[in-house]
């Protein structure tokens, strides 16, 4: 049977962005409303897909992911990213005119995100009760810090807490040092996944009862979820995970070691045979006979050891003679990249994980593909994030207003 993952007579994988289809979501309407980036990736990933996307923005005050990290000639690159399949237009929501177009679009919509601290839609006129009497098959995704009750949620939420009060950061960072954040989005990352996953969901509830819902999404649980059964652990035993560093509680050899020629490569040896088989590539067998190297957390009571023996080994070799003789051991060893190893190595390009898109601002642009590969109806990209408002009359004329209505409520300031 032929991969349904191979192109015709190819050797690799076709892109997914090659020859675009309509997309398994293809129908679907979603108004992004979201800032930053839990919320608005939610909706990248649903229009990766086919769904149309339509990006509001105020007229005055951009999505800050516009002017988020570098730019280049006064473009902001991370909205490249996450604006990507959208069509941008421009609404003051806080407006009678911005909230009766708004009202106007969600009645054509299935699905709206928004990541305002609660109260704030209801405040503009525009929350469930409005919503839902424009639309009773509309898909509300509210995605905010804490969610829409309790104690915490009117405080303002980013990622950078979750990634605090989930336990994620006092697990991260080395035995002796501060709780560690990491240097990226996490949370809102994981929170866009799961927002996504939401939205389904919710869209198959209402294919079952013919109503649309609301989806409360909190990024503090998302981000506490990830991190496992560290809730089972305490409440049966009272364990509190400590900080390891790149060590691990359950199993060792595991940590990142530094070859001959300076680099790093990681090491995992959470199955039995694997462990064995690295320490016979080191030279050192005898360890596997000890009676504690027979469980994972036997060996990581003596990670010492086992670091030395196998970082020792790893230091006296070049990064290339690692990752061959671990292959042909069939041990588990990964070079540590950086984003100029990732866009050279060849596993990422065969699986078309990176692709180059045309920008009408900056001529091409490399980003990352969609997220997965669908055999019979792929994702695609079809433009990158275009510049803030470009297709606000496209969309309004779309609702069949005119030209003066139009110049009227852009005159008002609405738009």
């Amino acid at each position: 049977m032929t991969d349904p993952f191979l192109a015709d007579g190819a050797s690799g994988p076709a892109p997914a962005t090659a020859a675009p289809g309509p997309g398994p979501l293809a129908g679907l309407r979603v108004l992004d409303l979201a800032t930053l980036f839990a919320g608005p990736l939610a909706a990248t990933l649903l229009g990766d897909f086919g769904a149309e996307v339509i990006k509001i923005e105020h007229p005055r005050r951009p999505d800050p992911s516009r002017g988020h990290g570098p730019a280049k000639d006064g473009v902001g690159l991370w909205w490249k990213l996450l604006g990507r399949n959208k069509r941008t237009m421009t609404l003051d929501l806080s407006r009678p005119g911005g909230r009766d177009v708004l009202l106007r679009l969600a009645a054509g919509a299935d699905v709206v995100i928004e990541n305002f601290r609660p109260g704030t839609l209801e405040k503009w006129g525009l929350g469930w009760a409005e919503l839902s009497a424009a639309n009773p098959r509309l898909v509300l995704a509210r995605v905010t810090g804490f969610g829409q009750f309790g104690p915490y949620a009117h405080r303002p939420g980013f990622g950078t807490l979750a990634e605090a009060m989930s336990g994620f950061a006092a697990l991260t960072g080395e035995p002796d040092g501060p709780p560690t954040l990491p240097p990226f989005g996490l949370a809102d990352a994981i929170a866009a996944l799961t927002t996504s996953y939401a939205v389904m969901a919710a869209l198959r509830g209402r294919d079952a009862t013919g109503r649309g819902q609301v989806v409360d999404l909190a990024i503090i649980e998302p981000m506490l979820t990830v991190l496992g059964p560290q809730p089972l652990w305490y409440d049966q035993l009272g364990h509190v995970q400590p900080r390891t560093g790149n060590r691990s509680a359950n199993n060792a050899p595991r940590n990142t070691y530094r070859t001959a020629d300076g680099s790093w490569v990681a090491v995992s040896t959470s199955a039995q045979s694997v462990a064995e088989r690295v320490l016979r590539l080191v030279g050192r067998p005898e360890l596997t006979d000890e009676p504690w190297f027979a469980t994972g957390a036997g060996r990581a009571r003596h990670a010492d050891e086992l670091d030395a023996a196998v970082g020792g080994w790893i230091a006296r070799h070049d990064r290339a003679e690692v990752l061959a003789a671990f292959e042909k051991a069939e041990a588990a060893v990964a070079p540590v990249y950086d984003i100029r190893d990732v866009l050279a190595d060849p596993q990422y390009r065969a699986l078309g994980t990176l692709t180059e898109i045309p920008d009408d601002e900056l001529g091409t642009v490399r980003m990352q593909n969609v997220l997965f590969r669908l055999s019979g109806t792929p994702g695609a990209i079809r433009w990158a994030g275009r510049p803030h408002g470009a297709d606000t009359d496209e969309v309004l004329t779309g609702l069949g207003m005119t030209a003066p209505e139009i110049a009227e409520l852009r005159a008002a300031g609405a738009l």
